[in-house]
């Protein structure tokens, strides 16, 4: 159990309960959220499979079942906003969007159709910030490599792999990445899935070894060692005064 819970331990357990399922699980979620602000497109199509209406671990905000689900689009899109904003969009952007799709959601009268509307904001998010990524990619292999990259974060990715998506010599695609993003591949990779760990860190209780074997860092050690380098500061230490700084900011 991580250290934060333990130091909340003889509060928490004083608080009234609810059953679990009330709420849904906060990992999945915050993973969701992760995916969209980091344009992970390929992973938000799969987690947006299973209609909003149907998600188990909703809570109950109103005993009217279509006020609920619309009051639960309102909080998705609002957290949306703020990971993307985080995550490089323009305020104004961000927060348009959100604003157009809750007054979208106010006009719906079905399940379904709410459901429908949370899946089109999220495919309009992800997919912008997808291109944000992309910024200044202006070749389409290398654009192919990014995608790539970008939806195979939980991978070992090798070069011989990107080589084959688009069709290039290594050595050919190495030298037109560098030239086009000004950084190496094996940097880019390795920026992306700090980045991902940071999200991690911040905004779930995954343990530092989860998140090394999900984004296959070689070691644990390792993951330590380049996260500190980016960072200044080792996982465990950043997660600890991330948390410091949002209770008492």
């Amino acid at each position: 159990m991580p250290d934060n819970k333990k130091k909340h331990i003889s509060i928490v357990k004083y608080l009234p309960r609810e059953p679990e399922s009330v709420h849904a699980p906060y990992m999945p979620e915050m993973d969701f959220y992760t995916a969209v602000k980091t344009g992970n497109i390929h992973k938000v199509k799969q987690l947006c499979e299973e209609p909003f209406h149907t998600k188990e671990g909703l809570g109950v905000l109103s005993e009217n079942a279509l006020r609920n689900l619309r009051y639960h689009l309102v909080i998705s899109a609002a957290l949306i906003a703020r990971m993307c904003i985080e995550g490089g969009m323009t305020l104004s952007e961000s927060y348009g969007l959100s604003d157009y799709y809750i007054r979208l959601a106010d006009t719906e009268t079905s399940l379904e159709r709410l459901s429908a509307l949370h899946v089109e904001m999220s495919m309009e998010y992800v997919s912008r910030m997808r291109k944000l990524s992309s910024v200044k990619v202006f070749s389409r292999p290398v654009a192919t490599c990014i995608d790539y990259i970008l939806e195979h974060l939980d991978t070992r990715i090798k070069m011989s792999s990107l080589s084959a998506v688009t069709g290039l010599s290594s050595s050919y695609l190495s030298r037109i990445f560098k030239e086009e993003t000004g950084v190496t591949v094996t940097a880019f990779v390795l920026d992306k899935k700090l980045e991902t760990a940071r999200n991690m860190l911040e905004y779930s209780e995954y343990p530092v070894s989860w998140i090394t074997n999900t984004l296959a860092f070689p070691s644990e050690s390792y993951f330590c060692k380049v996260f500190k380098d980016a960072y200044g500061t080792p996982p465990a230490r950043y997660r600890k005064d991330t948390r410091l700084k949002v209770f008492n900011p």
